[in-house]
């Protein structure tokens, strides 16, 4: 799963709780310099026939451009999938901070007890649509995560919240 609860720590002021939810990556970067290798070496394949001859040089400029297409393309889905959303809860309150990978950081906080954690399951941008309701302001959460990875935070937090709830101290 692409979220974790890390371990309550010890010392006064510090969160009950904390979430961290990130993007799922399917292709890691030691996989990603073995995808660019392997394709550069299948571009390169056809070009053993043009070798020694001026054809190469035309064809040359157009493989590394399409390397470089392709390695300029997964950097920037890397920069783009570095999101990270950290939601802490306390006693008397709840905060998620959203690190963007290209803008600024958004804040969001409210009183748990009065947070409402709605699981949209059609309406919304995308399907399971999660959110919290709270403070006058309404928040998605997770919405890289998958449908089924939704609905297990859902179950997740709404555990939470109630124990939270209930063990007000």
């Amino acid at each position: 799963m692409p979220y974790e609860w890390t371990a309550p720590v010890e010392a006064p002021g510090a969160p009950q709780a904390e979430l961290h939810l990130w993007p799922y990556r399917s292709l890691p970067r030691r996989g990603m310099v073995t995808f660019i290798g392997v394709t550069a070496g299948l571009l390169a394949l056809p070009m053993i026939a043009v070798l020694g001859s001026p054809v190469l040089w035309g064809l040359l400029p157009f493989l590394a451009a399409a390397i470089a297409g392709l390695w300029w393309g997964i950097e920037r889905s890397y920069r783009d999938g570095s999101i990270l959303e950290e939601l802490r809860l306390w006693p008397d309150r709840m905060s998620l901070t959203r690190h963007n990978p290209r803008g600024p950081r958004q804040d969001w906080d409210a009183n748990p007890y009065w947070v409402e954690l709605r699981l949209h399951a059609k309406g919304g941008p995308v399907e399971d649509y999660l959110t919290l309701r709270g403070n006058g302001r309404e928040v998605e959460l997770g919405a890289f995560l998958s449908p089924e990875e939704r609905k297990a935070l859902y179950d997740d937090l709404d555990r939470a919240l109630r124990t939270l709830r209930a063990d007000p101290a």
